[in-house]
């Protein structure tokens, strides 16, 4: 790919709980060229949004129709029950789905944990939003189970929440439109989300590799020696050739500079 062929930036949707700061800190360090633009989108609208073009690659929550886009499942998050901070709850590091039976559970329309069974007693109504059954927790009508980010971004100083066990997770995962052959900027960001470093030989279309500080010093001391050599007029070594010794040979002398006459013995 040529430098007139890379796109003129990078567009990154990413759902809500989902906090990509450190990827796009390296990217920015790694392509300062190509600009990152972060796209928000809710957990339903983010792969519609993906297949449409709307974004070059996308932080979803599982499952994707992996006929039109394809994943890399990053990380799965721990499920949490939000309560009042002066809930009887709060006195248990964790708890289970069976000490939730008589609580009232919120069920919001954008849940995003896929329940089979729905623990605990119905609300009379579903909240529209996450942040709505926030502020019916908040107001003591229930509580809600949601992952861990999505708590941790609808914190009020009035809540707290708990590790569940046993109730479903949702993952995170790395999205783009599926395609035989993946485009070099998403190639781009695989590889930093995966750890891989600037010289990878994966997913370095638009980036040069770059040469370390130690190759760095060392081309530079052979470019000294070299100089050093033609300064002193020698050959290529900057030196006359020696013999295996390190002495020069000697006229007409045997190796080790013996000579080549043998003296007369000297008399008793």
């Amino acid at each position: 790919m040529t430098g007139s062929d890379i796109p003129s930036s990078f567009r990154l949707a990413y759902v809500p709980g989902v906090t990509p700061t450190k990827w796009v800190r390296v990217w920015r360090e790694r392509l300062p060229g190509t600009p990152l633009e972060l796209v928000q989108a809710t957990a339903a609208e983010a792969p519609e949004l993906l297949a449409d073009g709307g974004a070059d690659a996308g932080l979803v929550r599982l499952p994707v129709d992996r006929n039109v886009l394809s994943a890399i499942p990053l990380y799965t998050e721990t499920t949490v029950v939000v309560i009042p901070k002066d809930h009887v709850a709060t006195a248990a590091e964790e708890l289970s789905l069976d000490e939730l039976a008589d609580e009232i559970v919120l069920h919001p329309l954008d849940d995003v944990l896929g329940w089979e069974t729905l623990p605990g007693r119905p609300a009379i109504e579903r909240p529209a939003t996450t942040a709505d059954a926030i502020e019916l927790v908040a107001a003591g009508v229930g509580v809600l189970l949601v992952p861990q980010s999505l708590a941790r971004l609808h914190h009020r100083k009035d809540l707290t929440y708990r590790p569940v066990l046993e109730a479903p997770e949702s993952r995170i995962a790395l999205s783009w439109p599926e395609a035989e052959i993946t485009p070099d900027l998403v190639e781009e960001f695989i590889g930093i989300v995966r750890g891989r470093t600037v010289n990878s030989t994966r997913g370095r279309a638009a980036t040069p590799p770059q040469q370390t500080a130690k190759a760095k010093a060392k081309d530079k001391a052979r470019d000294r020696a070299k100089a050093t050599g033609k300064a002193k007029g020698g050959g290529p070594g900057g030196a006359r050739h020696k013999s295996a010794s390190g002495r020069k040979p000697q006229a007409g002398g045997r190796a080790g500079g013996q000579s080549g006459k043998r003296g007369k013995p000297r008399g008793r």
